[in-house]
C-alpha cells in the first residue's frame, strides 16, 4: 500500500477520521477505479475536440435504456419527500446547522445537501472540516461558537427534537483530485475519496437507524461515467459490508451532453438512483463551454438566460418526462437568492424565488432548491403534493431541441454583470470560500464559470454588443478597472488591497486566451 497524505492534519482530531482500514480501501478503490476515470476524462477531451470543430451533441438511439420497460428501485420512504432541498459548503459548520435546523418560522427544509463541490473551496483544511460535519450532522451533536470582534460568543447547535432536514452529500465531480492525497505520486480522485470517506465514516450509523444515505452526484457528461459511478459506490458497498443498493443517488444534469442521455444515465444507475436535478446555472456554462467555436451559437446577456426560453424550457421538461416514465423524482434548479438588506429588497426577492418555484412546480418538477432557509417556506407552498410522480408530461416531445439559440439582448451591462461576478468571487477564492453573497444573490463556482465562459466567447468572436461597441481586450480591462473601483466605493474602501488582488487575478483568467475547462483547473496550476 502506498496511499500518501501530503496535506497537514492541522487538529488532532482530523487524525481520528482515518484508520488504517480505510486507507487501505482508498488505496484499492484508487487502482481498481483510477484508469478507467482518466479514459472517461480521455473521452471528455474527444468529443470536445468534435464539438469545436462543428460537432453537436445528439440523442442516442441504440441504448437498452430506450428498448426495455423498466423503474428505477423503490424509493425509501425517507426519501419520498423533497419538495424543498437547501444547499450549501459542508465545510461551514455554521451554515450546515442553519440548513439542517428550522428557520425562523419553524420550518426545516425536507433535504440539505451539504457540499464538497461547488460551493466550496477545495482545500485540505475545508475538506477535512466538511467530513466533521457530515459525521456531526448525522450523529447529530454538531455545534459551532461564532466569536464577535467585542468577545461576546454566539453557540449554534443542531435542533435536538426535530425537525431536521435530512442529511444528502454532494461529492466532487469526475474530473477532480484530491491534490493532498496520492498513490504513487498520483492524485487520487476527489469523488472517489468523498464518497468513500462520507460512507466509511456516516452509512452504517445511518443504515442502523433505518435511514438511507444519500448522495448527489455533478457534472457528468455520458451514460458510461454514470456506469462509473454507479460501479464505485457498489464497491464501496462491498468494502463497507453494505447491503447493495443501499446508497442511494441524485444525479445533477447540467451539462449540455448529458440532457441529450438522460434516459440513459437514469437506467445505469437505476438500482440506486432517487432522482435527477436540473442544474440550470452549471447547463449554462456548459451551454457556452460545449459549443463556444460555434459562432452561431454565442448567447446573450446572463440574466436573459432564465427557464422560460425554449431551449431551458426543453431541457427541464425533457428531466422530468423521462424520470417521472420509470418512477424517479425530478427537482427544479436553485434559485441562488439572498433575502437582501431591506424591507423593499427582501419583498422583491420573495416574489422571484415565489415566481420561479410556481413554474418549476407548474411543469411537473417534484420539489426544488433555495440556497437560504429564508425563502424554505415561500418555495414549499408552491409544490402542494409530496410529488408529481402522476406528471408523465405525454404530449411533450420525446426528443426536444436542446441547442441554445443566439437570440436575446448583448449589451455593456451584461459584461459589467459578468465582470463584477468575477472580482467578487475571486475575493472570497482568495479567503478559502467557494461561494459568495454579492449584489442580493448567493453566487457559487457555477454562476463565475458562466460569466468567464460568456466573456470568453465574446472576446473569441469580437462580438458587437446592442450598443455598437466590440468586445476587446481593452474593453475588458477598462471595465475591470472601473467595476473594481465602484466595489472599492460600495465597501466604503474596506479592504481595498484584496479587491484590487482580486481584480488583478479574475482579470488574468478571463482574459486567458483558451477557454480552461473549469476554474479550479486554472486555480490549481497557480498555486503549484
Amino acid at each position: 500500500m502506498d496511499l500518501t497524505f501530503e496535506g497537514s492534519f492541522a487538529e488532532s482530531r482530523d487524525k481520528t477520521l482515518f484508520n488504517d482500514q480505510m486507507i487501505q480501501h482508498l488505496f484499492e478503490l484508487h487502482e481498481e477505479f483510477e484508469s478507467s476515470r482518466q479514459d472517461l476524462l480521455k473521452q471528455r477531451e474527444e468529443t470536445q475536440l468534435n464539438y469545436d470543430k462543428g460537432g453537436y451533441p445528439h440523442y442516442l438511439l441504440n441504448h437498452p435504456a430506450k428498448h426495455e420497460n423498466w423503474q428505477v428501485a423503490a424509493i425509501p420512504e425517507d426519501c419520498r419527500v423533497r419538495r424543498v432541498e437547501i444547499t450549501g459548503p459542508v465545510s461551514s459548520a455554521k451554515m450546515v446547522i442553519n440548513m439542517l435546523n428550522p428557520n425562523q418560522e419553524g420550518i426545516a427544509a425536507d433535504m440539505a445537501m451539504l457540499d464538497f463541490e461547488d460551493s466550496m473551496k477545495p482545500t485540505w483544511e475545508n475538506v477535512l472540516s466538511g467530513l466533521h460535519n457530515v459525521v456531526g450532522a448525522i450523529q447529530g451533536d454538531l455545534t459551532f461558537e461564532q466569536v464577535s470582534s467585542n468577545g461576546s460568543v454566539k453557540k449554534y447547535a443542531l435542533n435536538p427534537k426535530g425537525p431536521r432536514a435530512h442529511v444528502m452529500v454532494r461529492v466532487r465531480g469526475l474530473h477532480m483530485v484530491e491534490s493532498h492525497a496520492h498513490v504513487k505520486n498520483s492524485p487520487i480522485s476527489a469523488g472517489v475519496f468523498d464518497a468513500y470517506m462520507v460512507a466509511a465514516l456516516t452509512a452504517k450509523i445511518q443504515l442502523s437507524r433505518g435511514e438511507t444515505p444519500m448522495f448527489y452526484i455533478p457534472k457528468m457528461e455520458h451514460f458510461k461515467e454514470a456506469a462509473w459511478w454507479n460501479s464505485l459506490f457498489a464497491a464501496i458497498e462491498r468494502k463497507l459490508n453494505l447491503s447493495s443498493s443501499s446508497l442511494r443517488v441524485t444525479a445533477l444534469i447540467e451539462t449540455l451532453p448529458a440532457s441529450y442521455q438522460v434516459e440513459e444515465m437514469l437506467y445505469e444507475l437505476r438500482e440506486r438512483a432517487l432522482g435527477f436535478n436540473g442544474g440550470r446555472w452549471d447547463k449554462i456554462f456548459s451551454d457556452i463551454k460545449t459549443l463556444r467555436m460555434h459562432e452561431n451559437r454565442i448567447m446573450a446577456d446572463r440574466s436573459y438566460i432564465d427557464m422560460t426560453r425554449s431551449w431551458m424550457d426543453n431541457y427541464a421538461k425533457n428531466i422530468i418526462k423521462i424520470c417521472h416514465k420509470h418512477g424517479a423524482y425530478a427537482l427544479g434548479g436553485m434559485s441562488a437568492f439572498t433575502p437582501g438588506k431591506d424591507e423593499a429588497t427582501r419583498i422583491e426577492q420573495i416574489k422571484k424565488v415565489e415566481a420561479d418555484k410556481a413554474r418549476e412546480a407548474q411543469i411537473g418538477h417534484d420539489g426544488c432548491w433555495v440556497s437560504h432557509p429564508f425563502f424554505i417556506k415561500m418555495a414549499r407552498d408552491q409544490f402542494k403534493e409530496e410529488n408529481q410522480l402522476h406528471r408523465l408530461l405525454e404530449n411533450f416531445l420525446d426528443q426536444p431541441d436542446l441547442l441554445p439559440q443566439s437570440d436575446g439582448p448583448k449589451t455593456i451591462e451584461g459584461l459589467r454583470k459578468n465582470i463584477r461576478v468575477g472580482i467578487a468571487y475571486q475575493k472570497g477564492w482568495n479567503e478559502g470560500l467557494g461561494c459568495v453573497a454579492f449584489d442580493n444573490m448567493m453566487e457559487d463556482l457555477a454562476t463565475l464559470e458562466i460569466s468567464r465562459a460568456q466573456t470568453w466567447q465574446w472576446l473569441h468572436f469580437k462580438v458587437t454588443l446592442d450598443d455598437g461597441t466590440q468586445v476587446t481586450k481593452e474593453l475588458v480591462k477598462k471595465i475591470f478597472a472601473e467595476e473594481c473601483e465602484k466595489i472599492i466605493s460600495e465597501f466604503n474602501g474596506q479592504e481595498k488591497d484584496q479587491w484590487i488582488e482580486a481584480k488583478t487575478m479574475a482579470e488574468e483568467t478571463f482574459l486567458m486566451d483558451r477557454l480552461n475547462n473549469f476554474f479550479g483547473d486554472i486555480q490549481q496550476r497557480k498555486a503549484q
